[in-house]
């Protein structure tokens, strides 16, 4: 019998929000980045807390829910496997006690973006803002950024005009509202990128990206590279 340990060759990508639906467009997303570099992505989708996190409660309450979805994967039979985690909301909720918890790199998607954002592909550091559809939670995605030592390089947070829920039922006004704040951002507070803030708007972001040409910061991507740099 083959009593061998198999090789970690899993990236584990929790989603904080309860919707099953965004946790496989996210995965779906992750894989483009990873498989070709032999990694697989397993999704898991938190037990409790809100289907989209929108304010501070919320985003603080769901940091118990990642870690108690981590934790109850690695103690399972392919616990062995995970080479890495992806939190995959934009507050990155348990990251940073994930992060000091286990011996395996633990990367947000909040924090991906930002170093994604605020280096062009020389390295040259440069100004960057954020757009997104959820008001609360302006002063949590400044200091997510405060935390990662770049709120010198930021511009702003710039916001879209419907509601996340209403935006999040209707995919076309989601994408014309947030490319509106994308303007806003490079014109009025010249942003060099512009992140997508939000990990259930990574459809959105992709399709921003390829419709503008402004350098637009896709969160789960960021992630990615995060990861593979990590590993490597």
């Amino acid at each position: 019998m083959d009593t061998s340990v198999p090789s970690p060759d899993t990236v584990l990508l929790v989603n904080p929000n309860t919707n099953g639906n965004t946790t496989t467009m996210m995965v779906d997303l992750a894989e483009e980045s990873l498989a070709p570099h032999g990694l697989r992505v397993v999704g898991i989708t938190a037990a409790a807390g809100p289907s989209m996190i929108v304010d501070p409660v919320s985003l603080s309450e769901s940091e118990a829910h990642v870690r108690n979805a981590v934790r109850n994967y690695l103690s399972g039979p392919d616990g062995g496997r995970v080479a890495a985690v992806i939190v995959a909301a934009i507050g990155d909720p348990g990251r940073a006690q994930l992060d000091d918890e286990l011996n395996i790199p633990v990367i947000g998607i909040g924090q991906g973006s930002v170093y994604a954002a605020a280096q062009n592909s020389h390295g040259a550091l440069r100004h960057f803002g954020m757009a997104t559809s959820t008001p609360l939670l302006t002063d949590a995605l400044g200091k997510l950024v405060a935390d990662h030592g770049f709120q010198e390089q930021f511009t702003g947070v710039r916001l879209t005009l419907s509601e996340p829920l209403v935006l999040a039922a209707d995919p076309e006004r989601q994408f014309q509202e947030l490319a509106q704040a994308v303007t806003t951002a490079t014109e009025s507070d010249k942003a060099e990128a512009v992140i997508i803030a939000g990990g259930p708007l990574s459809a959105t972001a992709r399709r921003l990206a390829k419709a503008t040409a402004v350098d637009i910061i896709q969160p789960i991507p960021s992630a990615c590279q995060l990861v593979l740099t990590a590993l490597s």
